[in-house]
């Protein structure tokens, strides 16, 4: 059934928006393009950056938030926003100088140089359950938008629950091998992801792809398969790490499962790796993160600037907690996790374990569960790295590996939040360092999210600071001498997010940074949003900057004007775009 534009526009984006009556009606089946690329401004031209008269003054969000509602699209990118939604909109434009098109041609905006490469997610849902591109016509109209504003790539998540959905070993690549040879046609790297979790119960998840057929009739037989909380809810997002090595899943193991599956990967893609594909980044949890669903959204369960849930509940893992007991001489430490830890939104001073003065997490007890919980997680990136890293050896492409930035209760002493999701950082234990210690021996790149985020932004009663669990997190991948990359959490559009950005990418952590800087960053997300005429001129000027790295001597007034310029003259690309959506 045919969806309004508004209609279709809130789906695409997972949000409500507000369009004028006179919006076209269409199918869901498209996105956006623009086609030229950075073009140095003439010395006899002049630009002037005009602002509107009422422009939105939208306050930087709290965590966690959705991206703001537009309420007006300029003319010569809100063809860009259509083709996001629609494939039935009629334009008519004339052909666009011949010289942008060369332009294009040559490779795009991006100036290689000693900057941060920039990465954007792609929409969640690019391939459908069918196992076709979503929205192909706009799809690769996007693609070539984002390789005109000088983009390295895009990030794709490879969902375990489209490709091998019905019967275990049949794989169907379907439209992941369009989407990469689409990628490929414009010259685009990808970051690939192997998604082993649930879409769907986070931030930002606006479809719902589950685990695969096969695999949640296995959990129905068993629920101990999914994690646990000890009032015995059940989390379906990503199979129990306490059975990794157990063959519950029709005979093989989880771990042999994602192996098997990488495996394949690479077999149908193996013309790609290293070259179009640069970069698998490995699954480990819910939202593709290490760490276990200590604060899971779906149902209500979870609320920021909650706590959330020990995870270690289930039949494998409190008979791994047993045995760690037994070994350490405390038997009675075996039998079930910490029963004084609150609740899934409490704070940590209403809970006797995570209390700064006399709480459960700085007693004898409490170093030996949170190092058993923590020593897990780490054992499940070792088994699953040792596996990835064997069969993509001699390929091209690195392996990274996705770390959760959990900023609230940061200034605590007890660090509740980050305890709870297997991060043993406190005040008084580098929680980062055995984990950029596990990447490193595998060569492993550790990427960070929250890197937009500033102190100030976040509500100060509950102690965030993702400014100094960023400096942290810097620190640590710095001692280990293993590289660091970064995404933003949140949907943001602003100059103020991109500035942040900016800062926190050239690792100037300690004075003596030199020129160690992070290896890439990936922006959250291509979707109708950015391809406003606000949002992308910011883009644009935001990707030049980051490519020309920490050393740059342009002011950003500048890159601001020559991304003015950019918009302008890539209006009729854009357009043209729109009726290539047409044909």
């Amino acid at each position: 059934m045919a969806l309004n534009l508004t209609h279709q526009i809130g789906t695409l984006a997972g949000t409500p928006m507000q369009m004028d009556a006179g919006a076209v009606s269409g199918d869901s089946t498209s996105t956006v393009n623009a086609s030229a690329v950075w073009r140095p401004t003439s010395p006899t031209l002049r630009c002037a950056i005009q602002k509107p008269e009422l422009k939105d003054t939208i306050s930087p969000p709290i965590s966690p938030c959705r991206s703001p509602v537009p309420t007006s699209i300029r003319a010569d990118l809100s063809v860009a926003c259509r083709a996001f939604a629609t494939d039935s909109a009629t334009v008519t434009v004339a052909d666009p100088e011949g010289e942008f098109r060369e332009i294009y041609k040559q490779g795009g905006a991006q100036d290689k140089g000693k900057g941060v490469p920039v990465f954007v997610m792609m929409p969640l849902d690019s391939v459908t359950m069918s196992n076709t591109v979503n929205r192909r016509k706009a799809m690769d109209a996007s693609l070539r938008a984002l390789k005109s504003a000088g983009v390295e790539g895009v990030m794709m998540d490879v969902w375990w629950g489209l490709v091998e959905r019905d019967q275990p070993g049949q794989y169907n690549w379907g439209g992941y091998a369009e989407l990469l040879e689409m990628a490929k046609r414009h010259g685009l790297k990808v970051q690939t992801v192997m998604s082993f979790h649930q879409c769907g119960g986070n931030v930002g998840d606006s479809v719902t792809i589950p685990l695969p057929k096969w695999v949640t009739e296995e959990i129905d037989k068993d629920p101990d398969l999914a994690y646990t909380d000890q009032w015995g809810r059940r989390n379906y997002e990503y199979i129990s790490l306490g059975c990794d090595t157990l063959p519950c899943l029709k005979g093989r193991t989880p771990v042999q499962c994602y192996s098997d599956f990488m495996r394949a990967f690479k077999d149908k893609f193996k013309d790609l790796l290293g070259d179009t594909i640069v970069e698998i980044q490995v699954g480990m949890g819910p939202a593709g993160e290490l760490r276990y669903p200590s604060y899971p959204e779906q149902n209500g369960t979870w609320k920021f600037p909650g706590i959330g849930a020990f995870q270690c509940y289930d039949k494998y893992m409190l008979s791994n907690l047993k045995a760690a007991a037994e070994s350490a001489g405390k038997p009675e430490w075996g039998n079930t996790g910490p029963t004084d830890a609150g609740h899934y939104n409490n704070w940590p001073e209403d809970t006797p374990f995570f209390r700064k003065e006399g709480g459960g997490w700085n007693s004898e007890y409490g170093e030996f569960f949170l190092g058993w919980y923590s020593q897990m997680l780490l054992d499940h990136g070792e088994r699953i790295l040792t596996s990835a890293k064997s069969i993509f050896v001699n390929t091209g492409v690195k392996i990274s590996v996705k770390i959760a930035g959990i900023h609230w209760h940061y200034g605590s002493r007890s660090h509740a939040p980050e305890l709870t999701a297997g991060y043993y950082n406190t005040r008084y234990r580098d929680g980062y360092l055995p984990i950029a210690q596990m990447l490193a021996r595998h060569g492993a790149i550790f990427n960070f999210t929250c890197i937009e985020m500033r102190d100030h932004e976040q509500p100060q009663d509950a102690l965030c600071a993702p400014e100094k669990l960023v400096r942290q997190v810097a620190l640590a991948t710095q001692a280990a001498q293993v590289p660091l990359a970064g995404e933003n959490a949140l949907p943001r559009y602003d100059e103020y997010a991109h500035d942040q950005i900016l800062r926190a990418s050239s690792l100037n952590v300690d004075g003596n940074s030199q020129d160690r800087q992070m290896c890439a960053f990936t922006y959250l997300r291509m979707n109708p949003h950015l391809f406003q005429p606000e949002n992308w001129r910011q883009f644009v000027g935001f990707v030049k900057k980051m490519n020309e790295g920490k050393d740059a001597d342009r002011c950003w007034e500048q890159v601001e004007r020559e991304a003015e310029h950019f918009v302008h003259v890539t209006q009729p690309l854009v357009q043209e775009a729109a009726v290539a959506l047409m044909h």
